[in-house]
């Protein structure tokens, strides 16, 4: 049978975590005003600590972007809220994010001060606002994340991955790295606790902070150069790579969206 955190020790680390979070939310006050390279410091720091707190134990494969690679793409599937500071920790990179977010009290700011862009998924001409704002971060030299299946799954199984933010890794020539995630629990079984399936910010923290330890695997397979390919045939290869990572079939294949129409 599982093992379960005991009550005590999930309202110390909570109390830890609430704290780290404040702390997070100050620093990220003057976050903006600091260089690349000390920006990154502190992404990593911070995000490091929260992983930490929680007991989630990250284990990275394959080979990590070296900082002389100027223009990086992350795709990545999407189990949790947590992979944000999954990612962060083993690779500072921004993220592109729901608006709802951005309204979300504390870690919307947190979160919008840390440089996050926030796309209006039921607006459909945002995408093209959104693409351009990603070639912009790309060109600056800076990484930036997307999540293409536009939701989180239980990790269990992969959704369609939709092509539409990704145009922006072909107008800026940049490397696209397909990334999996995976949560594992205590018995080396996927951690369902660990999804974001539920309604509630608030529900999803309580399962983790229930679980004794998490370890989760973060798997960066080759990179693709996406100047001579189109968005579509980036999703079906950044799908393809992550699905073979994670041991999963690949999703069927949905219905793909025209060009400036952002995909739900």
């Amino acid at each position: 049978m599982q093992k379960t955190t005991p009550p005590l020790l999930r309202l110390i680390r909570l109390t830890q975590l609430l704290l780290h979070i404040v702390s997070g939310l100050l620093q990220s006050f003057f976050y903006p005003h600091f260089p690349q390279n000390i920006q990154r410091r502190m992404m990593q720091h911070w995000a490091v600590r929260f992983l930490s707190i929680l007991n989630i134990r990250l284990h990275c494969h394959g080979k990590l972007p070296g900082l002389e690679i100027p223009r990086v793409l992350f795709a990545a599937n999407h189990v949790s809220w947590l992979d944000v500071c999954v990612l962060m920790a083993a690779c500072p990179t921004r993220f592109v994010a729901k608006a709802e977010i951005d309204h979300w009290p504390i870690l919307g700011l947190l979160s919008r001060n840390a440089g996050t862009l926030f796309i209006q998924r039921a607006k459909r001409s945002d995408t093209l606002r959104i693409n351009q704002q990603i070639s912009e971060v790309l060109e600056k030299g800076e990484r930036i994340t997307v999540f293409p299946e536009g939701t989180t799954a239980d990790g269990m199984q992969l959704n369609h991955f939709h092509a539409s933010l990704l145009q922006s890794a072909v107008t800026a020539d940049a490397l696209l790295y397909p990334v999996a995630i995976s949560y594992r629990n205590t018995a080396g079984n996927i951690c369902l606790e660990a999804a974001y399936i539920e309604p509630s910010l608030v529900l999803s923290l309580q399962k983790i902070l229930s679980q004794t330890c998490i370890d989760v695997e973060l798997t960066f397979n080759e990179p693709i150069q996406c100047g001579m390919k189109n968005r579509r045939e980036l999703a079906r290869l950044s799908e393809h790579a992550i699905a073979k990572s994670l041991s999963l079939p690949i999703p069927h294949k949905g219905v793909e969206k025209l060009a400036g129409f952002p995909d739900k």
